[in-house]
């Protein structure tokens, strides 16, 4: 900073300081009126903005300012007078003086102007300028003479020692930390490693002892690094404040080192009361669920009964009440989490939701068709379907698909949404109660009488265990074909799952009962009547490999 060290210089410096006042006098008394008309008509006064005016990293007093003089650069050039004044002893403190001068306050050293005083200066710290003024000037001359005194010789030879000191205990500290930390590492090793153990659930191993013992010295070794930083950080901050060039580089390390901690202490105590709230939201909600869950488990029982209302349906309907209540815990909850109200957390559930709502759309889809299956009892589990393609007995019905397997032992996994849009056979539902009905075709010649047929078919049906006596087994007379007439035998069972093993022994019965009364099935094909007909004689029945005594496969009668 250029200090005036000439009249002329002086003189040029007290007009552009009175011409600063001026412009700080006239905005002051025109926003002072215009607050007042602003008072009158019942607008609401903004809170007015001030900078400190700092020396030697001391806050001394704030400013305000004005549009054209805003308050920061009015604080810095009280700062750069106020320096200049305590960086030349040829001026003494006490020639620091409040003068009146154009009518405005002023705080001088000798005749140099320091910095001026309007009313609304006063206005703003509810005192008069003179009392505004004589305050002001106290804490200057406090921090003049603190300034000059913290740069003696005494002064910086104490700093210099009060730092080698510091450095001497650091470096001690720094070795009896490693030393110490080595050997407590040691120690605990050595204790807690007998009773380091896997974590495991019955017998999936979760993680095993190394992996715990790498965890831990790893704790221990950050715990370290932060021990260690702040230590660093403490023993920079005393070098520092030992200087005063360096004295503001102190507050900074401790900032780096206190803010943090301060921080996340603040922003603990604050979400305590949030936290509690969280708290007893989940217990009455989890209490809620939990009576939800006993009353269908009652209902899905049998122990209590809704009219109108599937056990079955117990389960899924569960599932959607929980879901509900879980959604409306959610949106209770949601003001009360850490940090909902943070541009970060709104982006990221912005972020979540978009994701969601692109890659959901068939999971969403196959959601809402397994729940319309559910009360729609288009089955249930143990049925036998056929899904399109698809036949086998449902083994598990969930959210997304359901498993079916099939004959040969394979399963089958259709997404709920396609089977809600085809075609779905149940072989089982009414199997239960009116029992469920195969039938099967042959094509015999125009030459056999029909009575004859339909009796050996009834015949064959009669010989199969398995098939219900009542209701009677029933014949229909399909078709005249060109060369055949097509007989349809239909017989009532109650199992659905035997339906392949009673088709293999009916199929066996009619050809035996055909055979044994000589009468040729023509199906599925016809080209010419042989000169015999195409029959197996009784006498050939058992061809070797087969033999009479060979066991033949029965079906057990189920009902």
């Amino acid at each position: 900073m250029c200090r005036p060290g000439t009249t002329l210089e002086a003189t040029a410096e007290r007009v552009r300081f009175a011409g600063l006042a001026g412009v700080i006098l006239i905005a002051a008394l025109t926003m002072s009126s215009v607050r007042a008309q602003r008072a009158d008509n019942g607008e609401v006064e903004t809170e007015i903005p001030t900078a400190p005016v700092e020396l030697d990293g001391a806050t001394l007093f704030r400013v305000r300012g004005v549009s054209a003089f805003p308050a920061e650069e009015r604080a810095r050039r009280i700062e750069e007078r106020l320096e200049a004044v305590a960086v030349d002893p040829t001026i003494p403190i006490d020639s620091l003086r409040i003068v009146e001068r154009e009518g405005l306050v002023q705080i001088v050293a000798g005749d140099r102007p320091i910095m001026a005083f309007v009313p609304a200066d006063a206005q703003l710290e509810q005192v008069g300028p003179q009392t505004l003024a004589t305050a002001d000037l106290a804490r200057i001359r406090e921090a003049i003479a603190a300034y000059r005194n913290a740069r003696s010789p005494a002064a910086l030879k104490r700093g210099v020692v009060n730092a080698l000191v510091a450095t001497a205990v650091f470096v001690v500290a720094i070795v009896a930390f490693l030393w110490g930390w080595r050997r407590a590492d040691q120690f605990l090793t050595r204790r807690l490693k007998p009773y380091i153990h896997s974590i495991e659930v019955q017998s999936l191993t979760l993680m095993h002892s190394d992996r715990i013992a790498r965890l831990l010295r790893n704790s221990f070794g950050v715990m370290r690094v932060v021990l260690a930083v702040a230590g660093v950080l403490v023993y920079l901050g005393l070098v520092f404040a030992q200087f005063p060039a360096t004295r503001h580089l102190s507050k900074d390390v401790g900032w780096m080192l206190f803010r943090p901690v301060q921080v996340i202490g603040r922003g603990i105590i604050d979400l305590v009361p949030n936290v509690i709230f969280l708290a007893v939201l989940f217990v009455v909600f989890r209490f809620g669920l939990r009576l939800i869950r006993l009353f269908f488990d009652a209902v899905n029982r049998g122990s209590v009964t809704l009219r109108g209302f599937d056990p079955d349906w117990a389960r899924p309907t569960y599932k959607i009440v929980r879901a509900a209540v879980i959604a409306l815990g959610a949106i209770v909850a949601y003001p009360y989490i850490p940090g909902s109200n943070s541009d970060a957390f709104k982006g990221v559930s912005l972020f979540i939701g978009v994701v969601l709502s692109l890659g959901s759309t068939s999971a969403i889809s196959n959601i809402i068709a397994g729940y319309m299956m559910t009360y729609r009892r288009a089955f249930r589990i143990g049925d036998r379907v056929k899904i399109g393609d698809a036949i086998g007995d449902v083994t598990e019905m969930r959210l997304q698909v359901t498993h079916l397997r099939s004959f040969k032992n394979e399963e089958i996994i259709i997404p709920n949404s396609q089977i809600l849009t085809k075609d779905v056979i149940n072989y089982s539902s009414m199997a239960r109660t009116e029992g469920l009905i195969l039938h099967t075709e042959v094509g015999i010649g125009y030459e056999t009488p029909w009575r004859q047929v339909e009796a050996m078919l009834l015949i064959a049906a009669d010989r199969t265990p398995g098939l219900l006596v009542d209701p009677r087994p029933f014949l229909r007379l399909k078709k005249l074909g060109d060369f055949a007439v097509t007989y349809e035998l239909n017989v009532y069972c109650r199992v659905a799952q035997a339906m392949g093993e009673l088709y293999t022994e009916l199929h066996r019965n009619i050809l035996d009962v055909f055979n044994e009364y000589g009468v040729q099935i023509m199906t599925p094909a016809y080209e010419g009547d042989p000169k015999l007909p195409k029959v197996v004689e009784r006498q050939h029945w058992y061809e070797p490999p087969a033999h009479a005594g060979h066991p033949e496969r029965r079906i057990r009668r189920r009902s």
